[in-house]
């Protein structure tokens, strides 16, 4: 398999030529100095990883010529990623880590302590495509616009589970073997913790489940990484 792996949003069938943006064209030929006839991997998040070889690349474009396809598609299971803003750096490193440990959507939210009151949502779905593209991946998840909590909350689908990384729960890591299986999603506060009038919102609501992330208060982007592994392994294809 080629080592170097590209995101294609286009669709993808042997024999067929694909397209190259001018951005895609430089990274290929200006930065991984690639020539025509060199193999690259292509996925676009639906259809698994293709073989292809460059055919042509300049300064406003380029081709692409699809090979076989070498992977099928591996979709992650249906679990949410909900969580503040915090720093940018630490929020890219959220999402690249969302991606790479099998959200299937990144949901950015703002709450009465985020400290970021907007996002760039195209940047950071660039970090989604990023992550996919050195993990191995072929699933990309969608990476939406940031909403208030409150916002998002009095729309939800009760039959989508959340699970609520509770700051205030510092003791023992609780397992999560008895939840039922099924969509989920995993909630994880600002650098602030939740209010008391949003600790209370989500005290209420049936479909949350408030749990432990273990002895030790930990910073918002651990606990997105801490809560995704413990899920995976409990409920997810980490099994």
């Amino acid at each position: 398999m080629a080592r170097i792996r590209l995101y294609i949003d286009q669709p993808l069938v042997a024999g067929q030529p694909v397209p190259l943006d001018g951005a895609q064209a430089h990274y290929l030929s200006g930065v991984m100095r690639l020539r025509a006839g060199d193999a690259v991997t292509v996925f676009n998040g639906r259809d698994g990883a293709w073989a292809a070889t460059l055919a042509e690349a300049g300064k406003h474009g380029g081709t692409l010529d699809v090979g076989a396809q070498t992977a099928p598609q591996q979709d992650p299971p249906d679990l949410w990623l909900v969580f503040a803003p915090i720093k940018k750096a630490r929020t890219d490193f959220i999402v690249e880590k969302a991606a790479e440990m099998g959200a299937a959507r990144i949901q950015p939210v703002s709450t009465d302590h985020t400290n970021s009151e907007r996002i760039r949502q195209d940047r950071l779905q660039a970090h989604a495509v990023e992550a996919a593209e050195q993990c191995g991946g072929t699933f990309v998840p969608p990476v939406a616009d940031l909403v208030p909590l409150s916002q998002l909350l009095d729309g939800w689908d009760p039959a989508r589970r959340i699970l609520w990384a509770d700051e205030a729960r510092v003791g023992p890591a609780e397992a999560l073997a008895g939840l039922p299986p099924g969509p989920w999603a995993i909630l994880i506060g600002p650098e602030g913790g939740f209010s008391a009038v949003e600790r209370a919102h989500l005290s209420r609501l049936r479909f949350v489940t408030p749990v432990s992330l273990g002895p030790r208060i930990l910073r918002a982007d651990t606990a997105a990484v801490a809560a995704l592994a413990l899920w995976q392994a409990a409920l997810g294809d980490w099994r």
